[in-house]
């Protein structure tokens, strides 16, 4: 491939030394037919479009900035011309100094780079019976109506060989190379044509020119406008189709047409799609049982002993709790925290145990099936063995290479941009950057716990005093519920700020690392950006689930952060209500902004274009021109896509065991999320330049890793977040002899046997509150389930054998839980192959028909060859010894 690329697509043009040896594009006026999608004389199809702005006009650049600029351009067309294009220029409608350079490319020349990248062509139609499915009837209903969009025909393939093009399938050369592979074949040429040589480096490719500004843009063209049919006959209006069939919001409930959108958009984008939809299927499932797990809280609640009793003015209201900061803080009734008690019954229940561990198994059955689906996808688009092209050089690579190494496979010198030692502190350089914003998002965390620990010193003293009049607000506005929820709101806008920032930064410190190739660039950033999401939108999560409230010590030995701030206590309840609150904040808010942003971004764009460009409505604009005044996707426009839902999936599965809603708030933003991404790249965006993908490249394996953590988060969450375990301990060991007094199980007298006692004659100076609290009351409890022995036990405050038990039991819970689910999911992924056999028969027939045909048939064509060959011979011999008087 290599030696075809030096031979074929970049020969040593150089920079042309005389102004007459060089092609020039052929200059045209536009016919004034809006909807046209070929050249001038109705014959050539417009495959790509090229736009600069004439250097005679420009004003910015000097003058002989702008007369290299022109150099560049004249040499770079003429060589494009040179390696077979064709190409047509024509100007603005709009604006006199743009200029639309319309490339097309010949059948020759298509034929010689589809076989030079080795792209899979028709060779007959699919002749393997394919059985519908039992659920064929119910999948209809939700279909793309096939009168409108006709289903693909399935052909077997093979990577196009011009001297086998006889065995193709071709009923039309203009229609064998459908318009996306033409763009393709296009965009592989543009990007290897050489415009300059300095020093003896060559400079070529369309995306240095356009950096460079030497063109304003590069795309392939709609088919037609979205709002309307296409006037021109030839035109298949597959765009509007797309935009009514698919990317209108009346088809939110519509499946996809994948192999229309493949088709238009190339396999890059339907692979996006593919993912997104199956991914949003399944979550409907999770959904379903989340919500059934949500209604049996929610239903069961008004049954929950342990909250009955924190209600109970007998119980509840006879238990005086210890103040939960220091001197400002007042005693506190149990009675206070009712209302939050009943929230949690509704979170930390059996069904929160039964969804963690179905969305354990739920993310395996996930995974395994996007495989087999992915697999199906890979043969139907051709992917199955796709091979590499030689990837190009970034432009920003090439520019650096000045020094000279020996390559240890070629043993040819080439240039690089940097030493080895250079390499190494570039990396170097890299690695402290990234920790250092890392280190920034856990500081921004820790200002957080700050916040909360100050500011719950000023709710718990000013609160009540002003909403004591308030007795309906005072049950729900709790010192701890506004400062959950203030912490979570402001957790929230650091988030998005920080990432705003860091997606900057991320690059920033990408392209000094100055990776060789675009996708060393993406997978690099794919790195970075996850990286630092993650630790951005999930360490204050940890922080609650697993940190909070855990090292507090006891009222009379409290624990201090920075030898200042009393270490942050959770609710009786625990911190799982406070963690779901969290959750619903980010994932609700995350999901609001990132569609307002995605909708909002492009659309005033565009407006801002209409409106200054006013005129359109009075002028007659070719689709060049509508197309170009749209906005670029951008060469990272998947990857941000990508990130934003592998995000959702990490909320979704790492921590569902605090708020089983999460899959459906997921569900309802993924269904909108589809449409609105098709909107976007039917409407508001330029047709991107399609792109091969086997499958989801390195959001694979992150997936998996974040399916394997969420066992882990999930177990942890119920083990030591949730109060289940210490309930279910005291129901099936302490409510009954030799520990309790109840003649059976039970979960009454549960809140009085898990809040310590602790006496107020023990209060430190630095810790004692400055309002003694009024009555004949001794004794006050302790906030949070720290299981200690009473005052007057010969081991006061420390840890009684219930708490002991309960730790046994927490991480006895874990392991079991852990290995059970890892068992089920390694089964699963035993069971479920992650190819199905109906799609190893159709790779089979496939590689079977492509030897008969292209192999077999060039084996007779040679052996009849040979045949006649050996005939001649023989004729030649028998003349040859003949006697003389015959």
């Amino acid at each position: 491939l290599v030696l075809e690329l030096n031979q074929v697509i970049i020969p040593t043009h150089g920079t042309v030394p005389d102004q007459q040896n060089l092609h020039t594009p052929e200059w045209v006026d536009f016919d004034d037919k809006p909807d046209s999608l070929f050249f001038k004389d109705g014959q050539r199809r417009i495959d790509f479009v090229l736009v600069y702005e004439d250097e005679g006009k420009k004003i910015t650049h000097k003058r002989s900035d702008r007369k290299k600029q022109k150099r560049k351009r004249q040499v770079y067309e003429s060589n494009l011309i040179n390696n077979g294009l064709q190409l047509e220029a024509t100007g603005s409608v709009l604006d006199e100094k743009l200029i639309f350079v319309k490339v097309h490319a010949p059948w020759e020349v298509l034929c010689t780079y589809a076989e030079v990248m080795h792209i899979k062509l028709p060779l007959q139609h699919n002749d393997l019976k394919t059985r519908d499915s039992a659920f064929n009837w119910f999948s209809r209903l939700f279909r793309v109506d096939e009168n409108i969009i006709k289903p693909e025909q399935e052909f077997f393939t093979a990577p196009f060989q011009k001297e086998h093009l006889s065995n193709f399938y071709i009923q039309d050369k203009d229609t064998f190379f459908n318009p996306a592979t033409r763009s393709r074949i296009v965009h592989f040429i543009l990007s290897r044509v050489e415009y300059a040589t300095k020093n003896n480096v060559k400079k070529f490719g369309i995306n240095k020119l356009l950096d460079t500004g030497i063109y304003k843009a590069a795309f392939p063209l709609h088919d037609s406008s979205f709002r309307h049919l296409s006037m021109d006959p030839n035109c298949p209006s597959e765009r509007y189709l797309l935009y009514r069939e698919w990317a209108h919001p009346k088809n939110i409930f519509k499946l996809q047409p994948l192999d229309f959108i493949r088709k238009y958009y190339g396999e890059k984008i339907g692979i996006y799609f593919a993912w997104l939809g199956f991914y949003t299927n399944m979550l409907t499932v999770a959904a379903v049982v989340g919500v059934g797990c949500f209604l049996y809280g929610w239903l069961t609640k008004d049954n929950c002993t342990w909250s009955q009793e924190v209600c109970d003015p007998n119980i509840g209201g006879n238990i005086l709790m210890c103040p939960q900061c220091d001197k400002v803080c007042n005693y506190w009734n149990l009675t206070i925290t009712c209302e939050s008690s009943k929230k949690l019954c509704i979170f930390d229940s059996f069904g929160t145990l039964v969804f963690a561990v179905f969305m354990g198994i739920w993310v395996t059955f996930f995974l395994e099936f996007w495989k087999r689906r992915q697999a199906e996808l890979e043969y139907e688009w051709d992917t199955v063995e796709y091979l590499e092209q030689e990837e190009q050089v970034r432009p920003e690579y090439e520019a650096r290479c000045t020094h000279v190494v020996m390559n240890e496979i070629t043993q040819q010198e080439e240039y690089v941009p940097y030493t080895a030692c250079g390499k190494c502190i570039r990396m170097t350089f890299c690695t402290s950057a990234i920790f250092f914003w890392i280190l920034l998002i856990i500081a921004s965390v820790v200002g957080i716990i700050v916040y909360r620990l100050s500011v719950f010193l000023v709710f718990s003293a000013k609160l009540s005093q002003h909403i004591s009049g308030t007795e309906a607000i005072r049950k729900y506005l709790t010192p701890q519920t506004a400062t959950s929820v203030t912490a979570s709101l402001i957790s929230f806008v650091i988030i998005m700020i920080l990432n705003i920032i860091y997606e900057k930064v991320a690059i920033v410190i990408t392209d000094f690392e100055l990776p060789r190739t675009q996708t060393d660039y993406e997978n690099s950033l794919t790195t970075k950006m996850f990286l630092f999401q993650f630790v951005n939108y999930y360490s204050s999560c940890f922080y609650i689930a697993f940190f909070k409230g855990k090292f507090v010590g006891h009222p009379g030995s409290p624990v201090y952060w920075l030898g200042k701030y009393r270490n942050e206590e959770c609710d009786p309840g625990g911190c799982l209500l406070e963690l779901t609150t969290q959750l619903a904040i980010i994932v609700g808010g995350r999901a609001i902004w990132n569609n307002i942003q995605e909708v909002l971004l492009p659309l005033v764009k565009n407006l801002i274009g209409r409106y200054s460009t006013a005129a359109r409505s009075e002028k007659v604009v070719p689709r060049w021109e509508h197309d170009y005044h749209l906005q670029p996707i951008g060469k990272l426009g998947l990857f941000y896509e990508y990130l934003e839902m592998v995000i959702q999936f990490g909320f979704v599965t790492l921590f569902v065991a605090s708020f089983p809603l999460a899959p459906l708030l997921a569900l309802i933003n993924n269904m909108l999320e589809i449409r609105l991404d098709a909107w976007k790249l039917t409407t508001q965006f330029r047709r991107m330049v399609p792109q091969k993908a086997q499958d989801i490249g390195a959001w694979q394996p992150i997936l998996q890793g974040i399916a394997i953590l969420a066992v882990v988060t999930n177990a942890m969450i119920i083990a030591f977040t949730s109060d289940m375990i210490p309930r279910l301990v005291y129901y099936w060991s302490f409510s009954v002899p030799p520990y309790g007094s109840h003649s059976s199980h039970t979960m009454k007298g549960y809140i009085n046997s898990t809040l310590s006692v602790f006496n107020i004659s023990d209060f430190k100076n630095a810790s004692k509150p400055f309002s003694p609290w009024f009555g004949n009351q001794t004794i006050c409890r302790q906030v949070y389930r720290d299981l200690r022995y009473p005052p007057g036990h010969q081991h006061q405050y420390e840890h009684n054998i219930y708490y002991w038990h309960v730790i046994a039991a927490k991480l006895a819970f874990i392991i079991v839980m852990e290995h059970v689910i890892y068992f089920v999911k390694f089964i699963i992924s035993y069971i479920i192959p992650d190819v199905s056999q109906k799609t190893k028969s159709k790779v089979k027939r496939e590689k079977y028909l492509t030897q008969k045909l292209l192999h077999e048939n060039n084996l007779k064509g040679v052996t009849k060859n040979i045949g006649k060959i050996a005939d001649k011979i023989i004729k030649g011999a028998d003349s040859t010894f003949r006697p003389k008087d015959e």
